[in-house]
């Protein structure tokens, strides 16, 4: 059942455009590792170019059991996602451990 959601879910968002040509990971053909490669070529570049670089690294594992439910399915209304789908994921959210 999760395959299928997903399935209508990447559509949804591929057709609207929700998600920017520069992300990676939950994206055809990319990866963690093409994200890493994007990265390091872009830092490397500006290190040539003497240019300041800071690196913040943040940790989004446990993303989903840490944001307001409310939140999430409200944004995912905002990104144009059909009802169906979002009522989908909101039930899927319904019961499951929130930590704030």
């Amino acid at each position: 059942m999760e395959q299928l959601i997903l399935g209508v879910i990447s559509k949804q968002v591929e057709e609207k455009k929700v998600i920017r040509s520069g992300q990676h990971r939950f994206t055809k053909g990319k990866s963690c590792l093409t994200n890493l490669i994007a990265f390091c070529d872009g830092m490397t570049g500006w290190v040539d170019e003497r240019r300041a670089v800071d690196v913040v690294y943040l940790n989004f594992s446990k993303a989903f059991d840490t944001i307001s439910h409310n939140i999430l399915i409200s944004k995912l209304r905002k990104c144009g996602l059909g009802e169906w789908t979002v009522r989908w994921v909101e039930n899927w959210l319904n019961g499951r451990a929130q930590r704030l």
